[in-house]
This record gives C-alpha cells, structure tokens and sequence, in this order.
C-alpha cells in the first residue's frame, strides 16, 4: 500500500536530527545497527526526495548510551512530560542462597498507573511486532475499506443538533473503576450507540488494564456499524497506528503526557498519510501548549481526568479554553473534545459552554441496561433524529 514509510538507511546527519529519543534509545541497544524507518522525516515510498535523502550506513553513527539518556532526559525535561516511557534501571537482582530477589526502587517502580500501563505496553508492543511485522501491516491494508471522516462526522452532528457531537465510548472496564459491564458484547453496545445518536465510536484495545481488544475493534466494523471508529489505545510506537488501521480504526489517539513533540508530529503524519484522524489528548495547560504549537493538529481532547491520580473535575476543560488559548482554538478551526467526567445534560451544557464541540463518553453510557436510550437521557433530549 502506497504511503507505508520504508525501511532504509539514513545518514547519520539526518539519524542526529530526525529519530526521536525513543528511537535513538532502540538504536543503542541493538547488536547490529538494523535499517530504521524514516521515522520523523516524512519521507515515503517513491517520494521524489527519498534517492537524495537515504544514503550511508547507520553503522557510520556512533551513538552512546549516556549521550542518548542526557539527550532523553534534556527531551522529557523540556517539554515537562512526566511519564517515563520505560523504567530508567533494571529490575536489580539479589540471591541469597537457591533464592532470587527483585527489590524495587524509584528506577524500576511506575509512579502511576498511566506509567504502569505505558511500560507493560511498550513491552506488549514490541511481543506483537514480532508476530506481525510492519510488512504484513502493509498488504493487510490493502484489504482495509477507505477510512471514514471522523471529525466530520462530529461537525456535522453538531450541525444538525445544536449539541456537542457524541463519541461513545465501547469499554468494559477501567483500572478505577473495575468491571463496568459483566454482559459486554461489544458489537451489541456499538449497534446500540450508533441507533442512539452517537456520531463516532471509541473502542478500547487495551486488554490488560481494560479488558478490550483489536478483535472487538474489528468485530464491529465488519458489523456493518456506519460510525466511525477510534482505536482508543495507549500508542507508543507508530506500528500500532498501521496495526489499528488493520482492524478498521479511522482515528488514533495520541497522548501528549506520554509522546514527546516528534513522535506526536511524526504520527500524525502517518495518520494523514493512512487518511486516519488523530486526536490528540491534553491534560493541562503546558500540555495543550505544546499540542497547539503542532502543525496539523486539527482535533484535541481535554481529559478531565488526571491520569496520575485520576481525580475528576471537568472545569478543567473551562480552564484549557479559556483566555489567549481559546482564540487560538478558534483561529486555527480546532474542535475540541471534552473527556470524563460527563454524567448528565448539565455537565453537557457546562463543557459545551466553555467551548467544546464533541464529548467523548463511556462510563456513564456502558453502564446502562441499553446504552442507546442513556444517550438521550445524558444530554437530555433525543438526538437520533
């Protein structure tokens, strides 16, 4: 499939500015330098750039780890992201007698559960990578039905009912809140949602701490459901976002507390490429800074959430929207995209009024005996019609 970014070699001058930090960190822990993809450069398979811009050996790199760390951490520090991508030491190992012992320390311990989920899932990856290279992504996609328009499907629902259009959130559990349906079918919710109103779907692929998966995502676009899809999955690699649109996902999300500014741009990229929305999710206001600073950012989701500690207060969204950065919401045409938190038509109205556009809800849909009918009850009126 055209637009997949190839894999060759770059010369070191474009490896120093081009790989982002995670990427540098996969170089200097390989035996032998592989061929790396052109991963912030945007270069594509027959682009008329890339004879001139892929020439020379990454062997020709010499890169060292404690260079790579201090250019890490330089990284993380500067744009103020709070969540390691890995843990910085090793589990260090202690045997007395026939025993081993793992002793945990601030190097090794997640902070948070949003940590927690992002070092299994860089693991998870990398597993799931082996199974199903880049490659095999490829011609998959050749089979994959064009992407729908997601963020033109939240205009137009706001269009034609006045109120914030609806991503419905498919999702059987949470890490703060447990189960939240034991008869989770999640085709059934999905068609149930779609007759309710929703304008798009949210699924959850995370299967350790939410009980989703890739195949319910797939399952309900072979379904016949017309709303388009987001692959709600915590993306630290770019091989997710091929392998999401594999399973029928038409928009990605990307977290700003957990993706430095390059892969965010270096993503999103490869979404326009696929024809895929990003949206892409802020919690603070040196987050939604940076997001704004981004070119291409075209859709943003306030999380009310703070995925630290996940406390809830949805006049979070008022305090992103606000003042200097409202305007420049407003200038560049973003919709925005209130998250959490959002239980009945009041809070409704309280994020519509601060300046949000669409609102992404599960926990208080999915738990309804028929999540259609809560949808009307959630904004207070039938928005089907």
């Amino acid at each position: 499939m055209e637009g997949v970014l190839s894999l060759q070699r770059f010369p070191s001058s474009a490896i120093q500015r081009r790989l982002s930090p995670f990427n540098l960190h996969r170089l200097t822990r390989s035996s032998s330098c592989a061929p790396l993809r052109a991963q912030q450069s945007g270069i594509t398979e027959g682009s008329d750039n890339a004879s001139s811009a892929l020439e020379g050996k990454v062997s020709d790199v010499k890169i060292t780890e404690p260079k790579v760390n201090m250019y890490q951490n330089e990284v993380v520090d500067s744009q103020g992201i709070k969540i390691r991508r890995r843990p910085p030491t090793g589990p260090p190992l202690h045997y007395v007698g026939p025993f081993e012992f793992r002793l945990q320390n601030e190097g090794n311990t997640p902070r948070n559960i949003l940590e927690e989920i992002v070092w299994h899932k860089d693991k998870e990856v990398s597993q799931m990578k082996e199974k199903r290279p880049l490659y095999t992504l490829k011609k998959a996609l050749d089979n994959v039905p064009p992407p729908k328009d997601f963020v033109g499907a939240l205009k137009s629902a706001h269009q034609r009912t006045g109120l914030p259009g609806l991503i419905a959130e498919v999702k059987k559990a949470s890490p703060s809140r447990g189960i939240l349906r034991e008869d989770f079918d999640p085709v059934e919710i999905a068609q149930s949602y779609e007759k309710g109103g929703a304008a798009c779907l949210s699924v959850l692929t995370d299967e350790k701490y939410f009980k989703g998966s890739f195949e319910n995502l797939q399952a309900i676009r072979e379904a016949g459901v017309q709303c388009p899809l987001l692959c709600k999955e915590f993306i630290v690699e770019a091989w997710q976002i091929y392998y999401g649109r594999s399973k029928g996902a038409d928009a990605i999300l990307l977290i700003a507390s957990v993706l430095p500014d390059l892969d965010i741009k270096y993503m999103i990229k490869i979404c326009k490429i696929l024809g895929m929305a990003t949206l892409v999710e802020v919690h603070d206001e040196r987050e939604m800074d940076r997001v704004l600073a981004i070119e291409g950012v075209d859709l943003i989701g306030i999380n009310n959430r703070n995925l630290e500690t996940f406390e809830v207060d949805i006049g979070i969204t008022k305090k992103l929207l606000e003042g200097e950065r409202g305007e420049l919401i407003r200038q560049k045409d973003i919709l925005v995209v209130g998250e959490s938190g959002l239980f009945t038509p009041e809070d409704i109205a309280f994020v519509q009024e601060a300046g949000v556009k669409a609102v992404l809800v599960g926990e208080s849909l999915v738990k309804q005996s028929d999540p259609g009918k809560g949808i009307s009850a959630l904004f207070g009126r039938d928005i089907s019609e």
